[in-house]
């Protein structure tokens, strides 16, 4: 055997093992945090603190399986320490967790400080490799100005901070990277997550994707449509609209190239869908469960509270998504045959309905009805879905088998008998070839099998889903304590206040503007939790803005990074993918998107858009928002026919008059502008498109 054979063979067996151990280490991972939420059985900063050292064992070792694989030692000999140190002091602090959280506040001993500077610099390493330079710079910026804010003129100077202060501030005190977001990534987002990875690997996505194959056969603009809703569904869960452009991408826009849209148009579409995904409840992106513990509010107060201004932007989003698609004169007749092999027979939709339905159902009424708390109501979520997912199946199977048994019994010639068991011997063994053909038909034991398979590789996927968002959330944990200890918030408040003039539409502008940098290279939730802590006070306090809005003003702000240029990095992933103009590309982005960027202001001037307690105002206000949205989206995608100066003219005007009904805080003025919409649309049908209206048919009769 060569040297080159061997070293091969070696390597394959060194991933072998490793991809083995990783599903070990979910595994393990999972059940200590699903017997944590049975049990509570020790303090949730000591969970925490354990929680860390186990999912960064799940991603360093997946990591470095990923980065053998692709031939990268390098990396893979950094991870393995970086995440050692950080397991150690996970398990340091835990086990010690008395003495250190409860006794010795405010100062520990030299071995914990050196332990403290390994995981500050080990979280450094994560961070910059999970999410470039420009979120290390971020954190490197805060530690900074932390430790030498005393150097730093005006408002915005502090006393600064020596290095034992710092340590203590982000690791030894407990306060830090293991603090209130690390606990809440801990105790609500990671069941979630793992709810996430079983939907995944029993194939509800694909699910999804059949139900909008089929809706899509009675839309003009049904290919894009499946696209924007397959893409959302997904970026609700997965709290990443970069990964998630990258991931769903992947099939949909090459599927919207190939019935003719343009490649900037399908890049724009994706991008779009992939970053407004976040909003859509019961997920959100993750950032559901943070602004919950903010607030100090049940978690479904804050789904009830983002359905109406969701609802806005799915229906706007899709309106110009159909004129985008209608523009290009594109084919989008979608054939099932395409992605899938088979059909879904009325009793596998009936099992799958179930086996996906009653999961879905326990966690709607433990939340709505029951009152239980998030983390209960999830942990009871993903047993049930455990068992449906593992059991429906067989189940189905099984169902077949009998009915394949039933019918032979029912018309015995449908058995075919010959060979050795011809004759007498044959009529005999009939029955029992009957029940053994079905068997081995419908497989029923095989299908467990498999499912329970599926069960382990969701279980694997909710940690990989889930290490990327802990590692962010941990270290900006850390950030946002600094922030407290140097009491930046208050001085940021004062700055905004100086800045804006005291005018609450320059705050707004301001604030978004802070949210869209802040989104540049991170995911949402993380964006978000740095404006809540930095620009939400102030719209509190100073311009009574009511916290429910405020909160739901940053957030919506938060998701617009990822189609903002000039860094628009989920517009970067999908221009990427359609070989397409990156400019061009975030052009079609903002034109499908664009109430989006109104909808943050239009909050804190229509108070009533943003209820925990929807009711018929509620409903009112939305739908006067919304068609306001929809004036904004017809002025600016819908293809007139008209000469380039009119077109111009027109987009113009109709896109103004559609911030104006959108923002203004008078409802008798948003109708009077939506008459003028509607005045406008009716004129367009019947000057340019020749369209006859009924009533003017019968005057001329």
């Amino acid at each position: 055997m060569s040297t080159d054979t061997a070293s091969t063979e070696s390597e394959s067996g060194l991933l072998r093992g490793l991809n083995v151990t990783v599903t070990a280490a979910a595994l393990l991972f999972w059940a200590g945090v699903l017997y944590w939420a049975q049990t509570q059985a020790i303090s949730q900063v000591r969970f925490a603190t354990a929680f860390v050292g186990g999912i960064l064992t799940v991603y360093a070792l997946n990591e470095t399986r990923l980065a053998i694989a692709d031939g990268d030692w390098i990396d893979g000999a950094v991870l393995i320490p970086a995440s050692l140190a950080l397991m150690t002091a996970s398990a340091f602090f835990a086990v010690n967790f008395q003495d250190v959280y409860l006794q010795r506040q405010g100062y520990a001993l030299e071995h914990e400080y050196m332990l403290a500077r390994l995981v500050v610099l080990s979280l450094m390493y994560l961070t910059w490799r999970e999410f470039g330079n420009v979120f290390l710079g971020l954190v490197f910026a805060v530690f900074g100005y932390a430790m030498y804010g005393n150097l730093v003129p005006g408002v915005l100077g502090h006393a600064g901070m020596n290095q034992a202060t710092l340590l203590q501030a982000t690791v030894t005190d407990l306060y830090g990277f293991y603090g209130s977001l690390t606990q809440i990534t801990a105790s609500w987002i990671a069941p979630f997550l793992l709810y996430a990875g079983l939907l995944f690997a029993y194939g509800a996505f694909d699910l999804i994707l059949r139900v909008a194959i089929v809706a899509a056969k009675y839309i003009e603009s049904g290919i894009a449509q499946t696209a924007v809703l397959s893409s959302a569904v997904i970026g609700s869960i997965n709290g990443s609209y970069t990964a998630n452009a990258a991931m769903t991408g992947s099939f949909t826009i090459p599927t919207m190239q190939e019935a003719g849209m343009k490649g900037h148009r399908a890049a724009g579409i994706e991008a779009v869908a992939s970053t407004s995904g976040q909003v859509l409840p019961p997920v959100m992106g993750a950032s559901a469960f943070v602004m919950a513990s903010y607030l100090g509010v049940p978690y479904l107060d804050i789904v009830v509270a983002g359905l109406v201004p969701a609802a806005i932007l799915v229906v706007s989003i899709s309106i110009a998504v159909h004129y985008l698609a209608i523009s290009d004169s594109s084919s989008q007749d979608m054939e099932f045959s395409e992605f899938f092999d088979e059909r879904l027979s009325t009793e596998k939709k009936v099992f799958e309905a179930i086996r996906f339905g009653v999961p879905f159902g326990i966690l709607i009424y433990l939340l709505g009805i029951a009152q239980y708390t998030v983390m209960t109501s999830a942990l009871y979520t993903v047993v049930a879905m455990m068992i449906t997912g593992t059991f429906m199946p067989p189940l189905q199977r099984g169902y077949e088998c009998l009915v394949g048994i039933h019918s032979w019994v029912r018309d015995p010639a449908d058995v075919e008998i010959g060979g050795p068991t011809a004759g007498v011997l044959g009529a005999v063994a009939a029955p029992f070839r009957g029940i053994a053909e079905s068997l081995l038909r419908f497989r029923p034991l095989a299908t467990f099998v498999d499912e329970m398979k599926n069960t382990v590789h969701g279980i694997r996927r909710g940690a990989i889903i889930l290490a990327p968002i802990a590692i962010i959330l941990v270290v900006i944990s850390g950030v946002v304590n600094l922030f407290s200890t140097t009491g930046i918030p208050a001085k940021i408040a004062l700055l905004l206040i100086n800045i804006s003039g005291g005018v609450l539409l320059f705050a707004v502008l301001l604030g978004m503007g802070v949210a869209i940098l802040m989104g540049v290279g991170m995911p949402t939730v993380a964006a978000y939790v740095i404006v809540a802590i930095l620009i939400v006070p102030t719209f509190v306090s100073d311009f009574n803005v009511p916290a429910i809005t405020a909160h739901y003003t940053m957030f919506y702000a938060a998701i617009l990074a990822g189609i903002t240029p000039p860094v628009a990095t989920a517009a970067v992933i999908a221009a990427g993918i359609a070989e397409a103009n990156f400019w061009r590309t975030c052009g079609a982005a903002i034109r499908i998107a664009a109430p989006l960027f109104v909808l943050p202001v239009a909050f804190v001037y229509n108070p009533g858009l943003i209820s925990m307690d929807v009711g018929a105002y509620t409903l009112y206000v939305g739908l006067l928002v919304l068609l306001g949205a929809v004036a904004i989206i017809y002025g600016l995608n819908y293809p007139f026919k008209m000469r380039p100066g009119r077109k111009i003219g027109a987009r113009a005007l109709l896109a103004t008059l559609g911030v104006l009904i959108m923002v203004y805080p008078s409802n008798v003025a948003k109708i009077a502008g939506i008459a003028v919409f509607a005045a406008v649309f009716v004129a367009e049908k019947v000057m340019i498109r020749g369209l006859t209206l009924p009533f003017g048919r019968g005057a001329s009769q």
